[in-house]
């Protein structure tokens, strides 16, 4: 390569490295125009296929540094022998383009989750397939990113002096330190499997509906190591994901986002059930969580003192069914107390004749002596 401003310079390593140096912005400033060109290119042919339009926008960066690191590692390796620091800069360069890589192959793995949750959008009324595969998605993103990642480092350590020397060594000292290694990682291990084993039998998914050791609440996240639920009061809950493939819990929303509810009122024998029934009809029609299938209203215990009502309703989902169930309880408490207030919870007493007939002639007899103890204390006349 004859470079004009390199004449007065004498033939030599500083000739050889300012070659080297003027190549490679060249070779990158050529690569960069070229990334471009290709990228506008690739969009206008592919401009309906929502993958790679994803791809060319998440992964653009990373693209053109793995493309410019690409052309200096070429300059480099057509570079004279007696360039200064050669051979550091090869192996620099082999390092960045190595992590690069690494980092173009992330933001792919990022492009493909972007593109199943945008062709499956979960905020609609039944979300049930969405959220299978937004979960399956998002738990197998993470697990992908830690793989490339393990690799990405391992090929690092490959291009090292003595990497394979260090790697002898290391299995060679494996006993005990193993063993260490191995206990200590067990938690990290075990959730990154429980995360498989989630992503393919799929026990929660997100935004499914979850009691946890007593409380209610959501799946708002399902990272790689853990659960975020939250609660109902905005809380969160932060649950390792062993434990949901560990322990049992409930899941309201495995198999459809409807849900029945219930609501249970103890009241007077002497109500109308009848009348009852009509009433809570007629709430349940009016009710707009209400979704027309379930509405059922029957006396299912009885106990020395009322009965027990259980109204049974059904909703879209748990949120829906929750306010149902309180708006069916306040319009039946009111209906009740307007039309039949003696119905309401009440005590009972009843005095047996017998008993107050006794009491009425052991009070004349006390009466007619005066004289004798009552109460342990004596009576003065």
């Amino acid at each position: 390569m004859e470079l004009p401003f390199l004449n007065g310079v004498e033939p030599g390593p500083l000739q050889s490295g300012l070659i080297v140096a003027a190549a490679a912005v060249v070779a990158v400033v050529i690569a960069v125009i070229l990334h471009r060109i290709g990228i506008v290119l690739v969009r206008k042919l592919v401009r309906n296929r929502p993958y790679t339009t994803n791809v060319t926008r998440i992964a653009f960066r990373a693209s053109q540094v793995c493309v410019a690191l690409f052309a200096i590692r070429v300059v480099l390796t057509a570079a004279p022998d007696d360039t200064p620091g050669l051979r550091s800069l090869s192996y620099l360069c082999t390092v960045a383009l190595i992590l690069a890589l690494t980092w173009f192959v992330m933001r792919c793995i990022v492009s493909v989750s972007a593109t199943v949750i945008q062709l499956n959008p979960y905020d609609v009324a039944d979300n049930l397939k969405a959220r299978r595969i937004l979960t399956q998605t998002r738990v197998l993103t993470r697990s992908a990113y830690f793989i490339v990642g393990l690799l990405g480092f391992s090929f690092v350590l490959l291009t090292l002096p003595g990497a394979r020397q260090f790697g002898a060594s290391l299995l060679a000292s494996a006993g005990v330190a193993g063993l260490v290694a191995g206990i200590a990682a067990r938690p990290v291990l075990g959730n990154f499997i429980a995360g498989l084993q989630i992503a393919f039998s799929q026990p929660i998914r997100l935004d499914d509906v979850l009691i946890v050791n007593g409380e209610w609440g959501r799946v708002e996240e399902i990272t790689g190591t853990f659960v975020v639920v939250r609660i109902w009061d905005e809380r969160r809950m932060i649950v390792p994901l062993q434990w949901f493939i560990e322990n049992p819990f409930e899941n309201w929303t495995h198999t459809s986002s409807t849900i029945l509810g219930t609501v249970f009122l103890w009241l007077d024998f002497c109500l109308p059930v009848e009348k009852l029934r009509a009433e809570f009809e007629r709430v349940c029609k009016q009710a707009p969580q209400w979704d027309g299938r379930v509405c059922v209203l029957q006396v299912t215990d009885v106990s020395d003192r009322a009965m027990q009502i259980r109204m049974l309703v059904s909703a879209q989902n748990s949120g829906n069914a929750f306010d149902l169930r309180c708006a069916i309880r306040e319009s039946m408490i009111a209906f009740i107390a307007r039309d039949y207030p003696e119905a309401l919870p009440r005590l009972r007493s009843a005095i047996d004749p017998v008993e107050i007939g006794a009491s009425s002639d052991q009070g004349r007899n006390l009466a007619d002596r005066p004289d004798e103890i009552i109460d342990g204390s004596p009576r003065q006349a």
